[in-house]
């Protein structure tokens, strides 16, 4: 009879073959990382919870505010998140990130969110996030507003996360 340790490896490396991650849509969700109102950590969520659904990882800062409220909603929806540290150390992630990627570049951490990303949903955010709103512009890459900054560029603004899901994947 197999141990423990061997059906626990062998569902570990099913469920990663099953999901093929590296065929997976990546999406980038970013915004602010504190002093961030119910409503703002509640679009968090349900963005981070309908990207799930979708079957698609979440890609963040990995820290608190916006990040880890998408975070907990991916997990809820069954995802797998990634949070790109700008400390050196992982246990710095909040802790519904599954792959924290340590970095100790500060916010210079903020391109390879955007680079890793297919598309980005902005929820949010204070200068890190217009940062990364104007890393996307720039590399062409989708993106999409909820109750964040205007008028800095050609994209989609949204009011509700239904809606900021629904219109990153159809620009994917």
């Amino acid at each position: 009879m197999a141990s423990n340790k061997n059906r626990n490896k062998f569902k570990s490396i099913t469920f990663f073959a099953m999901m093929n991650l590296k065929n997976s849509k990546i999406i980038g969700v970013i915004g602010q990382g504190r002093d961030c109102s119910p409503e703002l950590l509640k679009n968090a969520e349900q963005v981070g919870y309908l990207i799930a659904k979708q079957n698609a990882i979440l890609i963040c800062g990995g820290l608190g505010g916006v990040m880890e409220a998408a975070c907990r909603g991916a997990k809820k929806g069954g995802g797998v998140t990634i949070g790109v540290l700008p400390t050196n150390h992982k246990i710095d992630a909040n802790e519904f990130v599954d792959i924290p990627i340590v970095t100790g570049f500060g916010e210079a951490r903020n391109i390879i969110i955007v680079r890793s990303a297919d598309a980005v949903i902005a929820v949010g955010g204070k200068y890190g996030t217009l940062s990364e709103i104007a890393f996307a512009l720039a590399f062409g890459k989708p993106i999409v507003g909820l109750n964040t900054w205007h008028h800095i560029g050609d994209f989609t603004h949204v009011d509700r996360p239904e809606q900021a899901v629904e219109k990153v994947f159809t620009l994917i």
